[in-house]
């Protein structure tokens, strides 16, 4: 492991949220991705692409952040990294096998924008494996919220019910979802430390992770701070799209800064 694999591994993995979540979306994508085309949406460094690198697939991850990316190709197993904008994906129809999105869509100026062009890029019979805020009870935490908000530039947040409708619209089909921090006491955990802790504190917390996985074990209920959602395209696809998908490779640009 090179320096940039240890703090990307420190940052993704040692974390109250990401290692649980990130795991999960991955384990949902399968153990092995041999071939496959796998695109990370909003992905920062390209970690968790990479990660679906290490599984066989032929991954590429897209942000709006050049320095991102450019700290992303020192990784071990990079992935393919563009510079681009995840409301308007330069990537022709039916790219993609598979698309990830990490607690990504919440910080976009138009979400459902954003799902529209996933919807476009997967081809069809393809699986959206994403997250997103949900934090069922920020209204009884209102400063809280507003902090974690003004600090991470949250627009809107989701919960499954309002994904698997917007998905729906777009030709998607949930298979499954579920919550994280599901009780009160570690939804509130996560709030304080976005509001007060920020980076720092979520890598803090770590140890705390079997606590609060024993905690959402115990609380089966449809609420949370973050939401996981896996969907699968409709095999819909019109002949000319099914040919365009099996003849094109998807675009890849080197990151500028």
């Amino acid at each position: 492991m090179n320096v940039s694999d240890a703090i990307a591994f420190a940052g993704h993995q040692v974390h109250i949220c990401r290692y649980r979540e990130g795991g999960t979306l991955l384990r949902w994508l399968g153990p092995d991705l041999s071939g496959l085309r796998v695109l990370d949406v909003a992905g920062g460094d390209g970690y968790w692409a990479g990660q679906a690198r290490r599984r066989g697939a032929r991954a590429v991850n897209i942000d709006i952040a050049g320095q991102k990316l450019v700290r992303g190709q020192q990784l071990a197993n990079a992935p393919a990294q563009v510079l681009g904008d995840a409301l308007h994906l330069p990537f022709p129809d039916g790219s993609f096998d598979r698309v990830l999105s990490i607690c990504a869509i919440e910080h976009f100026d138009d979400g459902p924008q954003a799902l529209s062009e996933i919807a476009r890029v997967l081809a069809p019979g393809g699986e959206l494996v994403m997250s997103a805020d949900t934090l069922s009870r920020k209204s009884r935490w209102p400063s809280l919220f507003e902090a974690h908000s003004q600090r991470y530039h949250v627009k809107r947040t989701y919960t499954h019910g309002q994904l698997t409708e917007l998905l729906g619209e777009r030709g998607l089909d949930v298979q499954e979802y579920s919550y994280q921090f599901r009780s009160d006491w570690s939804e509130r955990l996560y709030l304080t430390l976005s509001a007060h802790g920020g980076k720092v504190g979520f890598n803090a917390a770590a140890p705390l992770v079997p606590l609060v996985a024993a905690s959402d074990r115990l609380t089966q209920r449809d609420q949370g701070a973050i939401v996981l959602i896996r969907a699968r395209r409709r095999p819909d696809a019109t002949p000319e799209i099914a040919q365009e998908t099996a003849s094109q490779e998807p675009a890849t640009h080197a990151a500028s800064t």
